[in-house]
């Protein structure tokens, strides 16, 4: 036993642990719970933005994006208070539960398709991600001791773990959600998340049962439900094989004993329910914060937009200056001044000052140590800032600009004058029509019932939003009078078509759309085939992960075995240089986009790889460094504070996105893709650079952070 001050902690000897393949079972245990939370959370992550723009909320890209960076800074902030709770009063196992369940909560609320639920499903997943995020983390730590050379390997199996989860959920919530409704992907993330909290605390026998029966049943969904495509049947049979063998193996790691008990207990079990008391009252008074600050106060009567602190008198004078530097620093300043940019902000410099204070308190060996995680983590920063483009900017680049349908042939010239019944919806009753796709974007219509259909689906759609939501009328037909202007269908009037033919009260006729053909048609537009959701294509990171994970784990256990594998410094920078080469492939799309704006998808399919293996070269890599480095005392804290780094990477993510906004002056109308692919791509050629130099400067620092580590040295204060 282990006294801390009038505390009793059982100590556990990770060597004596039960193992599978060489790991400790209850890594298994570990991969399953995250794997399942990371399919609630990059499910929901998947459809966000894209509901934001073409859902009930009807956002512009400035206040989509606005919202979505304020969310994802958030929900990588509260990690570090989450850390140091699990710390110094409940324990992991405890916090983890209790994220899990504000969590599932918030999940749910999003299938309410109100603005004030919307925003505090938010607030409940910031909070509860909290709670969950480092603790299931550090836990893996505990598994291994402090010399054992399995460490980076298991976390990168836990790493899987996630992306198996992160590849499931846009092939399942995401397919679902675009197709058939966008509450209903988010009520699969609310299944996976109690499913995920399910795994963790059940007894070993029923969390078998729990695993085989998720398995079996997410493989049925996604084998019904898919577009069909090569690329979907493809992505679907990797990941169900996936699926199957990690099952496999969780049910027998669990048949050999599981997690530990002593894994992850409170620090001072005879104060734990008074701290759980004080904890709880704390997540009351939390989740409504949160929900302000995430929705930028603009859920407060008063407030019909997201609160800048800094008036908008001196912001645009600003962003109207003709140097780039000043635009920049305009787009800095504006997402600074927001609640959550200020509360962010705040956050940092208390677990700054915090930390440095306590390194500076340490002997030499620890000391160096802390320097190299504090330095390590200011790059994580920048890889954070430019890989989360994904959720953001290239996801609507997916969605606007990468050709994402399968056709099988193209209207020809004889086709020219024909008048044809294209569906809009899944309805059974249209299955023998083509579908209206991607490849109509930026094509004319020959007929003129297109104009009164789309005023049709835009009033009705956005009469079926709150009250105090709905575009006020001069906007709204000012809008539609722009759309019925342009000859040439953009994704704005078909996103009002796609969605008005969703809703229940559409009549057969509101589900499909007239379109005669003109020579203009001629060997664009392509028929036949599939349309894969943009959304889908976010699992392309994680199931190239799952491949390339366990090729890394070999090529350093095989480098490490003869002393070549390179230092963690040194991986840092490879990461950000493959980063930027990632986004240097969407640069060099953009420039062979055709005569449409159109992008083939095989650009996109190598920038995700490279994004992979720089991830791959960093978060696992970095994960278990915090582990290695950090002092016991302060793991699961310091932790927290490599995710709340993060927090501050989706905030710099927020602002680069802003760039990327198509529909500036506060509109929201999509223009054609033609009009957009080069925005994008000016975007990405500015990525590429800067990641590609931070790459370099990090590279000429790994010397000197590699002494600093201080490796096989053993620190007489451990």
């Amino acid at each position: 036993m282990v006294h801390v001050g009038n505390s009793q902690i059982s100590k556990l000897n990770p060597e004596t642990l039960p193992t599978l393949f060489g790991h400790p079972t209850g890594l298994y245990t570990l991969f399953f719970a995250e794997m399942w939370e990371r399919f609630s959370y990059y499910g929901m992550r998947a459809l966000l933005l894209l509901y934001m723009l073409k859902g009930f909320l009807g956002y512009g890209d400035k206040d989509a994006n606005a919202v979505y960076g304020a969310y994802t800074a958030l929900v990588y902030m509260t990690p570090f208070f989450g850390g140091m709770i699990a710390d110094r009063m409940l324990g992991k196992r405890t916090a983890v539960v209790i994220g899990g369940l504000l969590m599932a909560v918030g999940h749910l609320l999003m299938m309410i398709q109100t603005e004030l639920w919307f925003f505090c499903a938010l607030g409940f997943l910031i909070t509860g991600n909290g709670f969950f995020k480092p603790n299931i983390s550090s836990m893996v730590g505990e598994l291994y001791s402090e010399q054992s050379t399995k460490r980076d390997s298991g976390f990168t199996i836990f790493y899987i773990g996630v992306n198996l989860g992160g590849a499931l959920s846009p092939l399942l919530c995401g397919y679902i959600g675009e197709t058939y409704g966008w509450h209903l992907g988010f009520g699969l993330a609310t299944i996976g998340m109690l499913v995920g909290l399910a795994v963790f605390v059940a007894p070993n026998l029923l969390t078998q049962i729990l695993i085989a029966l998720a398995a079996t049943t997410s493989v049925v969904a996604m084998i019904r439900f898919n577009a069909g495509d090569t690329f979907s049947l493809v992505s679907t049979y990797f990941v169900v094989f996936a699926l199957i063998i990690s099952a496999i193996v969780a049910i027998t790691a669990l048949a050999r004993g599981g997690l530990p008990k002593e894994i992850g207990r409170a620090p001072f079990p005879e104060l734990w329910t008074k701290n759980l008391i004080k904890v709880l009252v704390g997540v009351v008074i939390a989740i409504p914060v949160f929900v302000l600050l995430v929705s930028g106060f603009s859920i407060v009567p008063g407030f019909n937009e997201q609160l800048t602190l800094i008036p908008e008198s001196v912001i645009k004078p600003m962003q109207e200056s003709p140097s780039k530097l000043v635009k920049g620093l305009a787009q800095f300043v504006e997402e600074a001044s927001r609640p959550a940019g200020l509360v962010l902000s705040l956050a940092g410099i208390i677990a700054t000052i915090y930390l440095i204070r306590e390194a500076l308190r340490m002997n030499k060996i620890a000391r160096e140590r802390m320097f190299v995680v504090f330095i390590l983590t200011f790059f994580s920063i920048w890889f954070w800032a430019f890989f989360e483009q994904s959720g953001s900017s290239v996801n609507n680049y997916t969605d606007r600009n990468i050709d994402r349908v399968g056709e099988t042939k193209f209207v020809a010239q004889s086709d020219v004058g024909h008048t044809v019944e294209l569906r809009l919806s899944t309805d059974k009753e249209l299955a023998g029509m083509e579908y209206f796709s991607q490849e109509f974007l930026g094509h004319e219509n020959g007929s003129d019932k297109v104009s009164s259909q789309i005023e049709k689906a835009m009033r009705q759609v956005e009469g079926a939003k709150e009250a105090g939501k709905r575009m006020p009328e001069v906007k709204l037909a000012a809008t539609i009078a722009e759309l019925q202007k342009e000859p040439r269908m953009t994704m704005t009037a078909m996103t009002y078509l796609r969605e008005f033919a969703k809703q229940d009260d559409a009549m057969r006729d509101d589900k499909k759309i007239e379109w005669k053909y003109t020579e203009e048609n001629v060997g664009k537009i392509g028929l036949g085939g599939a349309e894969i959701p943009a959304s889908v294509f976010q699992a392309v990171n994680s199931m190239y992960i799952m491949i390339f994970g366990l090729v890394l784990t070999g090529l350093w256990g095989y480098l490490g075995a003869r002393g070549l594998e390179p230092s963690t410094p040194v991986k840092f920078a490879l990461s950000l240089i493959q980063v930027g080469m990632g986004f240097a492939m969407l640069y060099f799309g953009a420039q062979t986009a055709d005569s449409d704006g159109m992008v083939a998808s095989y650009w996109l399919l190598l920038m995700y790889l490279l994004l992979t293996t720089g991830e791959l070269c960093l978060s696992p890599v970095g994960l278990s460094m915090v582990t290695k480095l950090t002092p016991a005392r302060l793991v699961s804290t310091v932790m927290g504070s490599w995710f709340l780094a993060t927090a501050f990477s989706q905030f710099l993510a927020g602002i680069i996105a802003q760039y990327a906004s198509v529909n500036e002056g506060g509109g929201n109308i999509v223009p054609i893709p033609s009009a957009t692919v080069h925005i994008y791509g000016d975007v990405y050629k500015m990525v590429a650079i800067l990641a590609c130099g931070a790459g370099v400067v990090c590279l000429a620092l790994s010397p000197l952070l590699k002494k600093w580590m201080h490796i096989g040295e053993i620190d007489p204060d451990a």
